[in-house]
């Protein structure tokens, strides 16, 4: 979260003119790899929290609400960026994304393996089932998909895919134009990697996501526990004060 707001931060101080020499953050490295591994974290991390939500037991309606709440925030980055960027606006961002992806993730994760919530001793049963057996053969098939899904586009493209309607597959011949960009496909691959990551730490060292978080790192938990609202939030502001700044200049 904090290497997020840090990136959009610089993203928009180049924006609004306050850098120089600007920067190209579409196609250096140094920005683009960045922006690579801050959607490779967010992904990794909505994975595993899918693998976390089914060993608690969420309901089918709780997952819901958590759906509507990231697909609701999707829609209003699609208005927000066609006011601020109309050549360029977000089509399939990184919150498209990620609500097509956990759907396809929880069913994917649900149908392979239903939670068992009757008693502790059953939940005991199921989380070892993610380090051997039938359990096992579908925590590394989890790894498989993703493999397949990360390297899938490298292999398979084509110009059917090129059109804002269907660019959200991955499958693309060419970048489009767009402020973000997180197509199904490499990035589904990530998402079922850090399910599969959530299930084998789970069932092999559970201790790792449990436990009261430590002093010094409480603010970067409540940052996590608040999230969406945070990057709902962070790029209005810091847009807002630095236009402020520019018009007071």
């Amino acid at each position: 979260m904090v290497w997020m707001a840090g990136f959009h931060f610089c993203f928009d101080l180049n924006h609004l003119g306050f850098w120089s020499p600007r920067q190209d953050f579409y196609g250096d490295p140094f920005w683009t790899g960045q922006r690579t591994a801050i959607v490779s974290l967010f992904l990794f991390c909505a994975g595993l929290s899918q693998a976390v939500a089914l060993q608690a037991g969420q309901t089918w309606p709780g997952f819901w609400r958590r759906w509507m709440q990231v697909a609701g925030c999707a829609l209003l980055v699609s208005a927000g960026s066609a006011l601020m960027f109309p050549r360029s606006w977000i089509s399939f961002g990184v919150l498209h994304g990620i609500a097509l992806m956990l759907l396809l993730t929880r069913v994917l994760a649900w149908s392979s393996s239903p939670p068992n919530r009757s008693t502790t001793a059953q939940a005991g049963r199921s989380s070892h089932q993610g380090s051997g057996g039938a359990g096992g053969v579908r925590l590394w098939l989890f790894f498989a998909l993703g493999a397949v899904c990360l390297f899938l586009p490298a292999l398979v493209s084509h110009p059917f895919f090129d059109t804002r309607w269907t660019n959200w597959v991955g499958l693309v011949t060419r970048k489009p134009i767009t402020e973000d960009y997180v197509p199904v496909l490499p990035w589904l691959g990530v998402m079922f990697w850090g399910l599969a990551a959530g299930r084998l730490i789970l069932a092999r060292r559970p201790q790792w996501l449990a436990g009261a978080v430590p002093a010094a790192v409480r603010p970067l938990a409540v940052l996590g526990r608040w999230s969406l609202s945070f990057y709902m939030v962070h790029q209005p502001v810091l847009i807002g004060a630095l236009m402020a700044v520019a018009t007071m200049r």
